[in-house]
């Protein structure tokens, strides 16, 4: 599936089975290094703060990162590809604010809520247009669409808009508890995002040319495949994917502000990569954005039970991605090796 999953060779032979699998999937490696790095932050803080409850803080976790969640599914999409979408945090500005303003007005949120999933696929499928028919690199492009979403949020308004709307409410409000572990159904809604974009990314024809473009578009030309849809629809999905974390995001903090998602598009990005996807595309899983979203997550619940600012997180992060950009240039110098 991956451009970096290598044929067995001769002298793999004498290697141990678990030698033998990494070699044969060394696109896994990453995916295999951000979940140690969480099983060891789980470890360090069980061992270190006694309140630290395991099922309650992974279900806090996901609570307070649905929207990242369902951002970074996205946004896996689009890197697998080669490309890069910055304009998603402002349209999740700008669906959520529009969504409260709708609401407010008495627009039933049976109408509003598609309106709102159908405008990011809109902007997505302007960014791809973009960068498939005018050949606009995909920084500007995204670039474009993020000025044009973040200025449409401040259109509709420059304060922020309360929510009082329970059937939009009701997602964040309604928890679902087994023992110590709960769920709200934002918290489902970003998880089945993951099972749906898994499930296409393995097993459709869309899913197998989103891997073929990354590992190398001329190819994929080549072989006949859609390469010009295939792009064009990576960007609606991260479109309609910030769509989606719009509303997410207006149900978990009750109203809609101009201002969210201010380097959310970063935060996406950061988590993706941890997770292990390739920046330079052809190899990743959205599996592994859902743990590079939990590494996210739990570094910020460390560093709060540790009492020091939150300036610590970007700080964690950015070493995290250092380490990753470093081990995703030794995959790529190994696979290359191997041709």
């Amino acid at each position: 599936m991956t451009s970096l999953t290598a044929p067995p060779r001769a002298h793999e032979r004498t290697l141990s089975p678990w030698h033998r699998f990494l070699s044969r999937h060394v696109a896994l490696v990453p995916v295999f290094a951000a979940a140690a790095i969480l099983v060891v932050m789980i470890v360090g803080a069980m061992i270190n703060f006694p309140n630290f409850q395991l099922p309650r803080i992974l279900s806090s976790i996901l609570l307070d990162n649905a929207y990242l969640l369902v951002l970074a599914v996205g946004m896996t999409f689009v890197i697998l590809t080669g490309g890069i979408d910055l304009s998603v945090g402002a349209v999740m500005a700008f669906t959520g604010i529009l969504c409260a303003r709708l609401l407010s007005e008495g627009i039933p949120v049976a109408v509003a809520v598609p309106a709102m999933i159908a405008i990011g696929g809109t902007i997505g499928l302007l960014i791809g247009v973009l960068v498939q028919f005018f050949d606009v690199q995909p920084f500007i492009a995204s670039l474009i669409g993020m000025f044009l979403a973040r200025g449409l949020a401040f259109v509709v308004s420059l304060e922020s808009i309360k929510v009082e709307d329970d059937g939009l409410l009701w997602l964040q409000s309604t928890r679902l508890a087994v023992g110590d572990w709960y769920i709200t159904p934002t918290g489902i809604l970003a998880l089945l995002t993951v099972l749906l974009a898994a499930l296409v990314l393995r097993y459709t024809r869309f899913g197998r040319t989103v891997y073929a473009i990354g590992g190398s578009e001329q190819s994929a030309r080549l072989m006949g495949l859609p390469v010009v849809r295939t792009r064009l629809l990576v960007y609606v999905i991260s479109g309609v994917c910030a769509g989606v974390a719009g509303i997410v995001l207006t149900a978990y903090s009750g109203a809609g502000y101009p201002l969210n998602g201010i380097g959310t598009e970063l935060d996406t990005i950061a988590a993706v990569v941890i997770g292990g996807t390739l920046l330079t595309g052809g190899s990743g899983f959205v599996a592994g954005s859902l743990i590079g979203v939990f590494v996210y997550g739990l570094i910020r619940t460390i560093i709060s039970f540790l009492g020091a600012e939150q300036s610590w997180t970007r700080i964690s992060v950015g070493a995290l991605l250092l380490v990753f950009v470093v081990v995703q240039r030794l995959i790529v110098g190994r696979s290359a090796t191997r041709r």
